[in-house]
C-alpha cells in the first residue's frame, strides 16, 4: 500500500525530495515526466537512501517522490486531475478520503508528515493571496481553477492539519441533467421554470453537499438575458454566463491586520445601490439572512438564495435563527417578514447511494400570527419518488402576469 511505505519511509522520502529539489533548481530547462523521472532514479541510485530501502520497495518509493516534484500539488495531483472526484477531505497527513462517483472512499496515500501538509495548505493560501499562520489558523478561499478550499492548520486541529477540496464540474449541470440524473422530475421542473421567470423568489435549502449550489445555478439559466442580476457569494462557485448585464461580487477577509474585511451583508447593501433586478446570495450563514429578507421585501423580484437545513421547516427555523443573532425584535415580526419575502422553497437531500436530488418543494402562503402557512407543491415517498400533492399555488399573481405577458409576444 502507498500509505504504508510513506509511513515507513517518511524520513527517507523527505530528504529524496529535497535532494532532488536542490538538483533541479540547478537546471535551467524544463523537463518531462520522462527526463523528470530519469533524474530521480539517478539520484536514488546513487545516494546512500537506497541502502535503508527494502527492494521490494524501491519502485514504491520512487514513484512517492516522482509525484512530490512533478507537481505542485504533489500527492494531491491525482484525485485534483481525477474528473470523478467531486471532494478530497485530509484529515491530517495519514488519513485521506476522496469523494468520487457519489461514494467517499479512503485514498491510498498520505503525506510524510504535518509540515508537507501544512506546506501545501499554505500554497493554496498564496495562490489567493490569503495569509494562513498560527495567528490566523483558518483558510477558506477560491482557486483560479474554480476549486474551494478550507485549510486549518494543526494548532486549532487535533489530528494534525485538515485540508477539504472541494471541485466543481467544469461542465454547466441543466435543468435537462438534473431531470436525466433523476434529481428532480419534469413537472417539478416546468413549474420551478414558470416560477424563476415570473419572478418568485426562490430559497433552495439542504444539507452539505446536497445539490444546492448546482441546482441554483441550473435554475437561473432560465433568467431573462435583458435582466440586470447582482451575484453576491461568499466564494464565487455559480456561473451564469447568458447573462450580459450581471455583476458577480464575493467576500473578503481582512487582512493580516485586520483591515479590508468586506462581509456578505455589506456586499448585499451596497447591491441595492446598483439597479438588480434581481438579486442571487450563494449561502446565507449569518447575519447577512437580514439584508437578503429586506432585499427580497423590496421589489426585487426572482431573487434567489441558499442555507444549510435538514428540511423546509426546519431552513425556516434557521433563517429565524440567524435573523435573532443580530435583531432582537419579536420572533411573530421575524417570521412575518420571512414570509413576506419568500414565495417558494425547494429543499434538496443527499440520499443514501450518494445521488442528490429534490425532495420536497413547498409555497410560503403566509404567517397566520402564530406559524408560516406551508402549501406542499412537491413531496417525495418512498413508493413513488418526487411527485406533486396535487395543491395548487395559492398565490398566482406573479405567474397570471407572467403568462399572460408571454401570449402577448
Amino acid at each position: 500500500m502507498r500509505k504504508e511505505t510513506v509511513k515507513r519511509y517518511h524520513d527517507e522520502i523527505d530528504l529524496f525530495v529535497r535532494t532532488v529539489k536542490r538538483r533541479l533548481s540547478d537546471t535551467d530547462c524544463s523537463l518531462n515526466r520522462e527526463e523528470l523521472a530519469a533524474i530521480v532514479e539517478d539520484i536514488f541510485f546513487s545516494s546512500k537512501v537506497i541502502d535503508s530501502v527494502q527492494a521490494g520497495d524501491v519502485a514504491e518509493v520512487i514513484r512517492s517522490v516522482l509525484m512530490r516534484v512533478s507537481s505542485r500539488y504533489g500527492i494531491l495531483a491525482g484525485p485534483l486531475e481525477d474528473p470523478d472526484v467531486n471532494e478530497i477531505m485530509v484529515n491530517g497527513p495519514h488519513h485521506i478520503f476522496i469523494e468520487k462517483n457519489g461514494a467517499v472512499l479512503p485514498y491510498d496515500d498520505a503525506f510524510t508528515d504535518a509540515h508537507e501538509l501544512e506546506d501545501i495548505i499554505r500554497m493554496f493560501a498564496s495562490d489567493v493571496h490569503r495569509e494562513i499562520n498560527e495567528a490566523n489558523p483558518i483558510v477558506d478561499a477560491r482557486l483560479p481553477s474554480g476549486y474551494r478550499v478550507n485549510g486549518v492548520l494543526s494548532n486549532v486541529a487535533i489530528n494534525g492539519p485538515i485540508l477539504t477540496i472541494r471541485k466543481f464540474s467544469e461542465q454547466e449541470i441543466s435543468l435537462t441533467d438534473l431531470i436525466h440524473y433523476g434529481s428532480v422530475s419534469v413537472e417539478c421542473i416546468d413549474l420551478l421554470v414558470d416560477l424563476v421567470r415570473a419572478g418568485y423568489n426562490i430559497f433552495i435549502s439542504g444539507g452539505t453537499s446536497s445539490g444546492k449550489t448546482t441546482f441554483l445555478n441550473a435554475l437561473t439559466q432560465v433568467i431573462d438575458t435583458r435582466e440586470r442580476v447582482i451575484i453576491i457569494e461568499d466564494s464565487a462557485e455559480l456561473r451564469i454566463e447568458h447573462l450580459a448585464n450581471k455583476v458577480q461580487m464575493e467576500c473578503r477577509n481582512a487582512n493580516s491586520i485586520g483591515k479590508g474585511e468586506v462581509t456578505m451583508d455589506k456586499l448585499i447593501k451596497t447591491s441595492l445601490r446598483m439597479r438588480p433586478d434581481r438579486i442571487i446570495v450563494g449561502e446565507v450563514r449569518g447575519r447577512e439572512v437580514i439584508d437578503m429578507i429586506q432585499a427580497m421585501s423590496t421589489g426585487h423580484d426572482g431573487s434567489m438564495s441558499t442555507g444549510h437545513g435538514n428540511s423546509i421547516r426546519g431552513m425556516l427555523g434557521r433563517l429565524e435563527t440567524m435573523y435573532l443573532m443580530d435583531q432582537g425584535i419579536p420572533i411573530y415580526a421575524i417570521r412575518s417578514q420571512i414570509a413576506n419575502a419568500i414565495d417558494v422553497v425547494v429543499h434538496l437531500k443527499r440520499r443514501s447511494d450518494g445521488s442528490r436530488g429534490v425532495v420536497e418543494v413547498a409555497e410560503l402562503a403566509g404567517f397566520d400570527g402564530n406559524d408560516y402557512e406551508l402549501n406542499y407543491l412537491f413531496q417525495t415517498s418512498d413508493e413513488n419518488g418526487l411527485r406533486s400533492t396535487g395543491n395548487e399555488l395559492i398565490h398566482q399573481d406573479k405567474l397570471r402576469r407572467y403568462r399572460n405577458a408571454v401570449q402577448l409576444r
